[in-house]
């Protein structure tokens, strides 16, 4: 997708969503990473569920870390992998509350140092949290990124690099959140909403019909 494509897309988006953000539900860095750490091949309206309850009794690291695996494992058990997720959690909280002086690292490297956090947590957290242009690549904005001939690539990793260099600056900071809402709700997996689409008329999508444009 060329450059004036790429800017009218974001364009359409931004017209469209002109505040995005996460769907997740925090009020804290800490609560935003326990939430997007839990959000690993979850859905966010459960992970809400779960939270709601959760940051009652422990929203802090330390909170987090005196709960436990064994405390902290009710609270989540409905979310897939829920084992190791509290593993990590409670590991996470115990690193904070004893290096990081009950803080969320500001950087990749300080983020990802932490026990479950990769890659795409961190652009999460940098990005939502901290307002740093990442984009965290996930399976929406994987697909709509090369579905529609923004950025293709064979990895996230790729497709992130790509999208970094694809995205004007003036649109960077929302277009993590852009792409995820536009691929959850209108360019889904399975029968994308090509008709009820923003973006359609500079979308590459090889089955895109003539008449939907």
């Amino acid at each position: 997708m060329d450059k004036k494509a790429c800017t009218r897309l974001f364009t359409r988006l931004k017209r469209s969503m002109p505040a995005p953000t996460t769907e997740l539900e925090y009020d804290s860095e800490f609560e935003l990473l326990v939430a997007v750490m839990l959000s690993a091949q979850a859905t966010d309206i459960s992970v809400n569920k779960a939270t709601k309850t959760l940051f009652r009794v422990a929203d802090t690291p330390r909170a987090m870390a005196k709960l436990g695996v064994e405390g902290l494992t009710p609270y989540i058990r409905s979310i897939g992998l829920f084992n190791s997720k509290a593993r990590n959690i409670v590991a996470t909280a115990r690193i904070l509350a004893e290096k990081h002086e009950g803080e969320v690292p500001r950087d990749r490297r300080g983020l990802e140092a932490l026990p479950g956090v990769g890659r795409k947590t961190a652009n999460v957290v940098l990005n939502t949290a901290f307002g740093q242009p990442t984009i965290a690549v996930d399976t929406h904005i994987f697909r709509v990124a090369n579905r529609t001939g923004l950025a293709p690539g064979k990895t996230p990793l790729a497709v992130e690099e790509h999208l970094l260099r694809a995205v004007p600056d003036r649109f960077k900071q929302d277009a993590h959140h852009w792409l995820i809402l536009h691929g959850r709700y209108t360019c889904t997996a399975r029968s994308p909403k090509c008709t009820e689409c923003v973006i359609r008329d500079v979308c590459e999508y090889p089955e895109k019909t003539a008449c939907m444009i």
